[in-house]
């Protein structure tokens, strides 16, 4: 299938079979004791031949604590923020944050990524992540007895003492994590909290900057089944996001109850049990239980068939296929204290570090101007073809001009009937108009939306479901809307608190990954694709992989439509085959025949991966 994919032309495609060469990457697979250092490593896309990679007998370099977060206790800090308070993952305070471990190289031929870059969204780009280093202090690499899950008993492990003997076993049989953030966050309530300028003989310079807080919200099932592998993920979630930054995160579960005949919302009884049923102990006190039957009473309507231009799904409006969004927005406004909401999906995992790259994705939307920012976000940034953002960014601006497109610029006019429209806020109009400005309103302002596949005009592919919304004067022309795929995304307050109010004050919704970015779109909100790395298993030619994924020539023909088979050979994107693979085969499981314990020993022992954001993931087997 993927094969297909790198050349238009039959005829092309056909020879390439013929011959047997399927451009298969490989460098993925070399493991820790074929590390170099970064300066010395060469792409296996760009190696010149097969030169044999050195394998020793121990991985050559020692592995290191990774620390992404700012220097607390520097003076420079200081000066502007209240100190951090040292956070702990037990009650007794005998088990500190643990740090995780990283090597400071990547293994020689390590395959390079196509789309995004590490070192734009503020990720270290030399170094990678194995199990031990990664997992090893959430568990994974210690017995049952002592507190840990026991799963490194039967995998390779060359270099995997040196790490063990980094970090103290953590025994997470008694933890509770919900009261942990909640103490963490207590300690350093300071930080978040506006002071009084009363009183102040510094006056404003003697102020403190209020750090931003966030929700990471993930969104879970009753039924839903915790692997071992996912305990992991969601103990590295909590650690880093929130009890090594001192609180600027809280890390939720938000539960759909799927039996809607259970009255969670009559007894505080059926309401634990239900919760005690479904989750795991460490996680009850981070919990949020919710259901459609809520989303109903929360929502009402009226959502009348008549007012929805298509509904592909032929599913309940209320329902979490169509509108996932409604039980975000009803979150967000009992929980007003955060100033963003990540909604983040069970199915998704991470290499690196979680701190390093959520900060990083938020810094660097913060530093986007708004001038053409809906035009470069509707596109993948390919490096190797377009060489670096800021000539990417000149590329879109030529085009944009050359196609005679008129940019978006500000909150989007469209015509309204009936109840009309929300008016949007002051601060979204253009200051000035888009031809005076020189790339400066927006920079520094944090993003309303970021989303990790690009922002589409659904109207201009096939995508199935572009058509699926709801509330607004079918007779009139459908409104302009933008998508990005998979719901993954950062949320601001006030975007969200538009969402809502667009849909209990005017009944408007649309298909979830539509409908926060139409709504940006629609109110001038600030909204960025982060162009984060994505790997694909084939070797690509650049310029037809610029050609299928950015200059589709049908709308059928769109990545975002029946063009997605090319999505497949990709870690990120909503059915993307490569993704759980490559995932399973980094935990050291077998994989279509390879892989796992033996394999590994036998070539240069376990994998090692720069960060990398793998979706779906819909199985964890650690069999080998």
């Amino acid at each position: 299938m993927h094969i297909l994919c790198l050349r238009s032309d039959v005829k092309v495609a056909a020879t390439v079979l013929t011959r047997g060469f399927h451009y298969r990457l490989n460098g993925f697979y070399n493991g820790v004791r074929s590390l170099v250092q970064y300066s010395d490593w060469v792409p296996e896309q760009q190696a010149v031949s097969k030169a044999k990679i050195e394998i020793h007998k121990a991985p050559p370099l020692d592995p290191v604590s990774v620390n992404p977060y700012p220097d607390f206790s520097s003076n420079e800090y200081l000066k502007e923020h209240h100190p951090v308070q040292r956070c702990y993952v037990d009650d007794n305070e005998k088990y500190p944050a643990p740090d995780i471990f990283a090597y400071p190289g990547i293994p020689a031929g390590m395959t390079a990524p196509y789309w995004g870059s590490y070192e734009s969204i503020g990720i270290a780009p030399d170094r990678c992540w194995e199990r031990f280093g990664r997992f090893g202090p959430y568990g994974y690499s210690y017995n049952p007895s002592e507190g840990g899950l026991g799963l490194a008993n039967k995998t390779a492990h060359a270099g995997a003492d040196k790490i063990q003997e980094l970090f103290t076993k953590v025994d997470y049989r008694n933890v509770n994590w919900g009261k942990a953030q909640r103490t963490c966050f207590e300690k350093n309530q300071k930080r978040f909290e506006p002071e009084a300028e009363a009183g102040n003989d510094d006056g404003a310079a003697g102020q403190k900057k209020v750090v931003k807080r966030s929700a990471y919200v993930l969104r879970t099932w009753t039924g839903y089944k915790y692997s071992d592998i996912q305990l992991l993920s969601l103990r590295a979630m909590i650690n880093e996001l929130s009890l090594k930054s001192g609180g600027e995160y809280d890390v939720h579960l938000l539960v759909h109850v799927k039996d809607d005949k259970i009255p969670i919302w009559a007894s505080e009884e059926v309401y634990n049990q239900t919760l005690r049923e479904n989750v795991p102990e460490e996680f009850w006190d981070m919990t949020t239980l919710w259901s459609e039957q809520l989303m109903r009473l929360y929502y009402p309507g009226p959502f009348r068939e008549e007012d929805n231009l298509e509904n592909h799904s032929k599913s309940d409006i209320h329902g979490v296929y169509r509108s996932a969004h409604f039980a975000l927005q009803w979150f967000a406004q009992q929980h007003q204290e955060y100033e963003f909401f990540w909604n983040w999906e069970m199915d998704i995992r991470y290499t690196g570090h979680y701190y390093e790259f959520h900060n990083g994705v938020s810094n660097w939307a913060a530093d986007q101007p708004r001038k053409l920012l809906w035009e470069r976000g509707s596109r993948f940034w390919i490096p190797g073809a377009h060489g670096s953002w800021a000539k990417f960014s000149e590329l879109v601006e030529r085009e944009t001009v050359e196609r005679k497109e008129k940019p978006i610029w500000g909150p989007v006019e469209f015509p309204t009937s009936g109840l009309g429209r929300l008016s949007s806020p002051n601060e979204t109009t253009p200051p000035t108009t888009i031809e005076e400005d020189d790339y400066q309103w927006g920079v520094g302002e944090d993003a309303d939306l970021i989303v990790f596949d690009p922002l589409f005009d659904p109207s201009k592919t096939n995508w199935v479901f572009r058509n699926d919304v709801t509330g607004y004067n079918t007779s009139l022309e459908t409104p302009p809307r933008r998508a990005a795929i998979i719901t993954v995304a950062r949320l601001s307050r006030r975007l969200l608190n538009t969402m809502h109010e667009e849909t209990y004050r005017m009944h408007h919704t649309m298909f979830p990954e539509m409908w926060p970015p139409t709504v940006a779109l629609h109110h001038g909100y600030k909204a960025v694709y982060a162009p984060h790395p994505v790997y694909f298993d084939r070797k690509w030619p650049l310029d037809v992989m610029d050609k299928i994924f950015n200059y589709p020539p049908a709308p059928h023909e769109s990545p975002f439509g029946w063009g997605e088979h090319n999505m497949q050979g990709g870690s990120f994107y909503y059915n993307a085959g490569f993704s759980g693979a490559l995932w399973r085969r980094w935990l050291g499981a077998k994989e279509n025949g390879e892989g796992g314990k033996k394999m590994e020993e036998s070539r240069s022992d376990r994998m090692c991966l720069r960060g990398m954001l793998y979706h779906p993931i819909k199985t964890e087997s650690m069999e080998n």
